[in-house]
């Protein structure tokens, strides 16, 4: 029986189709003309002109009966994918060894050995210039198979041969599995909780991080291998607030596809990722000539014909160009110009609606509160903070979740919106406890917001110059600084004591610190 998701995934997967796979489904159901009037073509086009899926409006048009739709759902969806298989735009290099490995195991089912063999050696040397040592290992074993059967008299070198060469790979691809396991566990942490809160955190990942490291040579890896490397002590790195370190290994990351320009081709996904970090250590960093040389060769990259083109890499392509379009503003405090890029985003998210999270469109909206906040557009700040606080089905970073809330609070005193202070101050504070994610500065900040009713019009100088002091004392602090990262508030309260625009404020350091 297909479960309501599974239809919703049919549904998705036909109107994800371009005109040339649709075409190409056609002609490929076409290809027998028994399959001319068949219940699953007609089910394909009429899910392709529906708007919304309705079961009850498919089985009302006659097409298939209800106890026969869900294997016709299931034919159709597997049908798809087989015509997507064959789709010139989707072949690629791991799909020809596969091939490859299902040609050279007929052939071996059919007692034609010497023919399996052959097939399988080309396999294998594409397989392993292609670093897919996987598929390497699996067409060794398959050839050791074989050569147990297929008596030559050369048998005892090409058994040492084939011995030898399935340790190799085995290890490799055990090295490979090791530092990917240990990647996908922090990258897990990260994406749940963000940065470490405190030192015992800090120890935690630091002891888990050197335990599963396994003890490998940089030299005798391949670049599956190094790429895996390099990821995992990338997300240490993040995890830590270590953006110096987050720096070093993104840009090892990006180096070896740039070293390797056939992978970026075959393993285009990770190259953007690679790029996507790089340009984020030096946001952090606050190195904006560099954050800019890097983001102009990584859109050289991606725009030129010949880097892959496919849904799932469009849709990064177009988060990463556009969240790095936005950082760039924070960098330097150019905050005014970087509004012009909201309606144009907003305009270019519609057609990827459907391919992107909502964890990233959560991304985007705190994004321009952040630049409308500090351009001194208080209320279109909250109404993007909003979209992210009213969801309550959220699934996002808990710390995005925090600093959206306490970015809410401080625009709602500055817009001068007194009367719903009180009530978000009591939301927030609950919200935070709730989190576990009560910060020192945020304990300072909600502290302050409280007190603003007592304090005189004539003293609140005094009491942002207090507040300021207090939390400069966090600005350097390994754990209590990342609330800065999503908050300049000591920008925020300097300008308030000063008299002058946040961006303006941020601007000045910018141009101090690179004079």
């Amino acid at each position: 029986m297909i479960t309501k998701d599974q239809k919703d995934n049919l549904f998705s997967l036909v109107k994800s189709l371009t005109k040339s796979e649709k075409r190409q489904f056609k002609l490929y159901v076409g290809r027998l003309g028994v399959n001319s009037d068949s219940k699953f073509l007609n089910l394909f086009n009429l899910l392709d002109k529906a708007k919304t899926y309705n079961e009850s409006a498919i089985i009302k048009s006659g097409i298939v009966k209800k106890q026969q739709l869900a294997n016709v759902k299931a034919h159709l969806y597997k049908q798809i994918l087989i015509s997507l298989k064959l789709n010139p735009s989707h072949q690629n290099v791991r799909l020809q060894i596969r091939e490859q490995l299902d040609f050279a195991s007929i052939l071996y089912h059919k007692g034609l050995y010497k023919q399996s063999l052959k097939i399988l050696d080309k396999a294998k040397e594409l397989a392993i210039v292609n670093e897919e040592k996987n598929s390497a290992f699996e067409i060794v074993e398959l050839e050791k198979v074989i050569e147990s059967q297929y008596i030559t008299r050369s048998i005892s070198t090409r058994a040492d041969e084939l011995a030898i060469q399935a340790k190799e790979l085995s290890s490799l691809n055990v090295i490979a599995s090791k530092l990917s396991n240990l990647s996908l566990q922090l990258y897990s942490t990260i994406l749940k909780t963000g940065y470490v809160r405190n030192e015992e955190e800090a120890h935690m990942i630091t002891d888990y991080f050197n335990k599963q490291l396994p003890k490998v040579k940089l030299e005798k890896l391949g670049f599956r291998e190094k790429l895996w490397f390099y990821k995992t002590n990338l997300w240490q790195s993040f995890l830590l607030q270590d953006f110096l370190n987050c720096y070093k290994y993104a840009s090892k990351w990006v180096d070896l596809f740039y070293q390797n320009p056939s992978m970026i081709n075959l393993n285009p996904v990770f190259f953007l990722k690679g790029n996507n970090y790089l340009l984020e250590a030096l946001f952090f960093i606050g190195n904006k000539p560099k954050f800019l040389e890097k983001f102009s060769e990584f859109e050289a990259t991606v725009q030129n014909s010949s880097f892959p083109q496919d849904e799932n890499v469009a849709s990064l392509v177009f988060l990463y160009t556009n969240f790095h379009s936005i950082n760039q503003h924070f960098i330097d405090g150019s905050f005014e110009e970087g509004l012009d890029l909201i309606p144009k985003i907003e305009k270019a998210l519609i057609p990827f609606n459907d391919r992107i999270d909502p964890h990233h469109k959560m991304i985007f909206y705190y994004k321009f509160a952040s630049l409308h906040f500090g351009a001194g557009n208080n209320k279109a700040c909250i109404k993007y903070l909003d979209k992210i606080i009213s969801n309550k089905t959220l699934s996002m970073r808990e710390d995005l979740l925090c600093f959206s809330r306490v970015l809410n609070l401080v625009a709602h005193y500055e817009a001068g919106l007194d009367y719903h202070l009180e009530t978000l101050l009591r939301s927030t504070y609950k919200f935070l406890i709730k989190m576990n994610d009560l910060h020192e500065v945020q304990k300072e900040m909600i502290k302050f917001i409280r007190g603003l009713q007592d304090i005189y019009p004539h003293d609140l100088k005094n009491a942002f110059r207090e507040l300021h002091q207090t939390l400069k004392t966090f600005e350097d602090h390994p754990f209590e600084r990342r609330a800065f990262l999503y908050l300049d508030i000591i920008s925020w309260l300097e300008s308030k004591i000063e008299n002058k625009p946040v961006g303006e404020i941020i601007q000045n350091k910018y141009l101090t610190k690179n004079n």
